[in-house]
């Protein structure tokens, strides 16, 4: 892994099709649920953004966004994110994350947002320690029951990330100083090791019910604190 990454925009029609196949081998997934080419196409002519890594002349990793807009605000919706296998734990990932927030800050953009699992703790982890993201929306079942084998099976409940791109936060995670953990927050835990169905289906129910009446509530995902056995959602009201 020592042959350096350079991360660029995609431009033909050739490297959006390998995106397509990239997603079905990181998201073990079949045709059905991945994006077809001429779609990250379209983003980059509307004003999306599709970015690849590259080891050499091969793409290892990808990000997509398409612009969005909600109460006014215009931003970017980051939709993907994905490295190959063997490219995974390499910081390849966040080389396309600081990538993503460079070219949004360029164009004017301030918010970028995209989705994940709220049982995938290692994604969360990233999300808000290592990016400084925040979330204080749930999406229940998004996609509905994918052909993924990393679903499961179980429905696609989303948690909505956050990236102020000029946050004071943000900004210092970037450089590598994570969040600082409130000790008036409450938490939500996700256990380490998720059961089998069907009880990780309701763990899942669980968790979502948590969640929905924290944000109710007022309630932000600030923070992530690790224990042995869970890795614990910490909320904050009304901040940031």
């Amino acid at each position: 892994m020592a042959e350096p990454i350079n991360i660029r925009p995609c431009e033909s029609i050739a490297e959006f099709d390998q995106i397509t196949d990239l997603e079905q081998r990181i998201w073990q997934t079949d045709a059905r649920d991945a994006t077809p080419g001429h779609i990250a196409l379209i983003a980059t002519k509307t004003g999306g953004q599709v970015l690849g890594a590259f080891a050499g002349d091969e793409m290892i990793g990808f990000s997509l966004a398409f612009v969005a807009q909600r109460a006014g605000q215009t931003y970017l919706h980051s939709h993907e994110v994905g490295v190959v296998e063997a490219w995974q734990n390499a910081g390849v990932g966040f080389q396309l994350k600081l990538a993503q927030r460079q070219d949004a800050l360029a164009r004017g953009f301030t918010l970028m947002e995209w989705t994940f699992d709220p049982l995938a703790v290692r994604n969360a982890w990233f999300n808000v320690m290592k990016l400084g993201a925040v979330m204080r929306r749930f999406i229940p079942n998004l996609y509905g029951v994918t052909t993924s084998a990393l679903h499961g099976g179980l429905p696609t409940d989303r948690l909505v990330a956050e990236w102020h791109l000029n946050a004071p936060r943000v900004q210092a995670a970037c450089e590598g100083k994570p969040p600082a953990l409130s000790a008036d927050a409450v938490s939500i835990a996700v256990p380490l090791n998720l059961p089998a169905e069907p009880t990780a289906l309701a763990l899942q129910a669980h968790i979502r019910r948590e969640f929905e009446e924290r944000f109710a509530a007022g309630y932000v995902v600030t923070g992530l604190e690790k224990s042995e056995s869970a890795t614990a959602y910490l909320l904050q009201q009304g901040a940031p």
